[in-house]
């Protein structure tokens, strides 16, 4: 059916998660608050890395960067996921639909893309050390994070042009709690496989070949661990990377799990509790780990409050 110049539906309606109302509200009480501390605390981070001088190196520059992209991907779902814990009916347009999906993948893809830089950045720090000042200039360094915001936004692009050309003549109701791509594809009333096979595609690419460059980093890094002589010196080079590393682990276990698969193969219950994990909990996880096993930042942070109890004073 072409669907180019004739529309039946106009808005969808998202299921969220449960039409109980206590257990809703349960659910509101948890996600706003994990959405507050992720907005705070990564505005934290952002604010440390711009007022600090010592934290203007290319690792917290990228760290910078993650944090405000944390940001904007968690307020891509989070606000609508609150208003379906809070009302029966939560609606949104057909192009407010295939907006939002555009603006999460295109940060989805920029953080895989951040973090495969992230990681780069400390295999030039921990494997060649005495190049990397010449290597990771404040020049490069700016030119990766360019790159990455400018790379993530292009890869959705085509899909979400595709997507924009389908017809959707009912049903209407989306069982999830944003615009995802499984979801759209199965409302659609049009001939869906070019863009499922080309979206499919995409974020596999984006995907993997990010994750495979950010553990091949930490490959070469674990070697040159490895072969240090003293104990101390094997302790301190791991911990400054044991943050980034976790981050990774956890972003990756959830995103290749919902996305690296045949769309054949979705579940839409498994997929809405797992995107919880990428949408709400990782953002959160972000600045509690950076802050919490990062002792410039820490450092920082203390310098930060004793400067505001001089104020004070």
């Amino acid at each position: 059916m072409d669907g180019k110049n004739q529309t039946a539906v106009t808005e969808f309606i998202f299921l969220g998660f449960s039409s109980v109302l206590y257990l809703r509200l349960t659910l509101f009480v948890i996600f706003l608050t994990v959405y507050l501390l992720s907005l705070m605390g990564n505005t934290l981070i952002i604010f440390i890395v711009l007022t600090d001088v010592t934290l203007q190196t290319p690792m917290y520059i990228f760290l910078g960067n993650l944090s405000f992209l944390e940001i904007w991907y968690t307020t891509a779902t989070v606000p609508k996921l609150l208003a379906t814990c809070l009302a029966q009916v939560v609606t949104i347009s057909v192009f407010g639909c295939i907006t939002q999906y555009y603006f999460f993948f295109s940060m989805g893809a920029t953080e895989c893309i951040l973090l495969a830089v992230m990681a780069y950045d400390r295999y030039l720090a921990v494997c060649s050390p005495l190049r990397y000042s010449l290597l990771m200039s404040l020049r490069v360094c700016l030119r990766f994070s360019a790159g990455s915001w400018i790379g993530g936004f292009i890869a959705p692009l085509l899909p979400t042009i595709l997507i924009s050309h389908l017809s959707f003549c009912g049903p209407q109701k989306i069982n999830h709690f944003f615009c995802d791509s499984d979801p759209i594809f199965k409302l659609s009333c049009s001939d869906t496989f070019l863009v499922e096979a080309l979206g499919y595609t995409c974020s596999s690419v984006v995907i993997l070949s990010s994750f495979l460059l950010t553990m091949s980093s930490y490959g070469h890094i674990v070697v040159t661990i490895i072969r240090l002589s003293s104990r101390e010196a094997r302790k301190k080079t791991f911990s400054t990377c044991a943050s980034h590393l976790t981050v990774v682990s956890i972003y990756y276990g959830t995103i290749i799990f919902a996305y690296v698969r045949p769309p054949a193969k979705y579940n839409f219950t498994i997929g809405k509790v797992i995107s919880v994990f990428y949408c709400v909990v990782t953002p959160l996880v972000n600045p509690l780990i950076y802050t919490l096993r990062n002792k410039d930042v820490k450092k920082a942070f203390r310098k930060l409050l004793s400067q505001k109890r001089l104020l004070l004073a």
